[in-house]
């Protein structure tokens, strides 16, 4: 009779009677205190927004890379204080004006300042789906789309890989997380106890890198109790590809000392150089000494795609692991990182579980091999395979393939640019899509290489960065290497980026630097 009453009763408020209000703690439950539908037309002038500055005016090659301001400037222009009132609809669409207008415009086609840029229509609006749907990707029941999404693109990236009996793999926040789930499986798959009993149970572990890698190795092993000096560097040569000959010394150094070697890194796509290790023989050795092989593949990867250029990691498909993040070359929406296991035994399910009985329960009443959230290290995570699988099934292999290959061919034509102007050096014939090169001012260019010239070069790429920021034409990124003075890094990736937009980048760089 009461629930029929307070039914009744409620029922009475659409026809605008009093409705006694029920209270808990002194807060009345009658009803929602938020209408979405009242913020229809501030979603609405919020995505026009969006539309008009960070996607038209962002993309538009007229307009600025970034509008530069110093850390306190951009303070008070943003007005960061949080406080007790909230700000009306059209001061908030302003504070999404100038959350647009002062961030870095990383879509712009003059942007080649990361190992990221462009963008992409289709995996920005699966990225909006993801955002309004709000799911998390550990299991199928909260998650059935995404889940099954997330399975199909694994299996098509461990296709292209060479893992033709398939394997497994979750896609995870980033690549550094991607080369520590890594280091952690192969740890685990080298002394199973230590997942329970800790590093009390393991000897001392030794890992093997390249001096090219990317620091997330590091990274890992200080994170994971291995230690940072448990990380043997092995010598590249000038190309920047690891040595084989001396990953083998290293090796039989560690076990002389009474360390236990258990896996190695190679690198397809170095950071700066981009370079790739030589995969078939680092395989060799690995299989010689029982070593896991992980194959950081998260800018090269991309390579994989194009039958022109797939040759670049001829021998990956012997690897134990692999990282791949489609965000960069691919042009997915960050983040989107894969990490890829070629065992089919359960080794990653057993390495990271834990069994939530409130999530994972063994009686539900569908397949339960697509609730996958035990491989990951998270819980809550964000279905970042569908920006890739969207985007793929928009554009097909095909093009995704020929923007592999534009992108390569673009930097080649860089390269060749960079040869024949005066007062530009190349570093290295590039071998990816990394383009690195010196910009000598003509107050330098009579002097012969020595330390001289090296000392005052090595302070001028940084004084053109700063103008070229604060000017805002565009973004290159610069950096020393080993004992080489700083230099430019030109990362080729948008297919939105033309001839033009190179030679625009040296004419720029050249108008800015002259006088130094």
């Amino acid at each position: 009779k009461e629930g029929k009453s307070l039914s009744a009763s409620c029922t009475a408020v659409s026809l605008h009677l009093k409705c006694s209000p029920v209270m808990v703690d002194g807060v009345a439950l009658n009803g929602p205190t938020v209408n979405i539908l009242d913020s229809e037309d501030f979603l609405q002038q919020s995505m026009a927004i969006i539309l008009e500055d960070a996607v038209k005016k962002a993309t538009d090659v007229k307009e600025k890379v970034c509008e530069w301001r110093p850390p306190e400037e951009l303070k008070e222009l943003l007005d960061l204080e949080l406080r007790d009132e909230g700000e009306s609809e059209s001061q908030i669409l302003q504070r999404c004006r100038d959350a647009i207008r002062y961030s870095v415009k990383t879509t712009h086609p003059r942007f080649f300042n990361q190992l990221f840029a462009g963008l992409e229509p289709y995996s920005l609006v699966a990225s909006c789906i993801v955002e309004a749907l709000k799911p998390s990707a550990y299991t199928y029941e909260v998650g059935p789309v995404f889940t099954l999404v997330e399975d199909a693109v694994l299996r098509k990236m461990m296709e292209l890989v060479g893992w033709e009996e398939g394997g497994d793999g979750i896609f995870n926040a980033g690549g550094s997380m991607s080369n520590m789930y890594a280091v952690n499986l192969a740890r685990y798959h080298h002394c199973p106890d230590i997942k329970q009993l800790g590093l009390s149970a393991a000897p001392r572990l030794v890992l093997f890198t390249s001096q090219e890698c990317h620091y997330s190795i590091s990274k890992a092993a200080a994170f994971l109790g291995i230690g940072t000096k448990n990380v043997y560097k092995v010598p590249s040569d000038e190309s920047g590809k690891m040595i084989p000959s001396a990953l083998e010394e290293l090796i039989k150094k560690a076990k002389s000392e009474g360390a236990v070697p258990f896996m190695v890194n190679a690198t397809a796509g170095t950071t700066v150089l981009g370079a790739f290790d030589p995969l078939e023989e680092i395989a060799d050795i690995c299989g010689e000494h029982n070593l896991w092989l992980h194959v950081d593949a998260c800018w090269g990867g991309a390579a994989l795609i194009s039958k022109k250029h797939k040759h670049l990691l001829k021998g990956i498909h012997r690897a134990n692991s692999v990282a791949w993040n489609p965000h960069k070359m691919m042009m997915a929406c960050l983040q989107c990182s894969a990490f890829l296991v070629r065992d089919k035994t359960g080794l990653l399910q057993r390495c990271y579980s834990a069994s939530a009985s409130y999530l994972f329960q063994q009686d539900k009443f569908y397949d339960i091999s697509f609730d996958t959230g035990d491989k990951s290290i998270q819980c809550g995570r964000k279905p970042d395979a569908f920006k890739f699988w969207l985007l793929w099934k928009a554009v097909g292999a095909r093009q995704l393939e020929q923007r592999v290959d534009r992108a390569l061919a673009m930097a080649r034509y860089l390269a060749d640019e960079i040869k024949k102007r005066e007062g530009f050096r190349l570093l290295m014939e590039p071998e990816y899509a990394n383009v690195c090169f010196w910009y000598i001012p003509p107050s330098l260019r009579q002097l012969e290489d020595g330390p001289e010239l090296w000392s005052k070069l090595h302070t001028v790429a940084p004084v053109i960065k700063e103008r070229m920021m604060k000017v805002g034409s565009m973004m290159v990124g610069y950096q020393p290497h080993s004992d080489r003075a700083n230099f430019f890094r030109m990362i080729v990736i948008s297919p939105q980026a033309g001839k033009a937009d190179m030679d625009f980048v040296l004419d720029e760089i050249h108008n800015l630097g002259k006088d130094l």
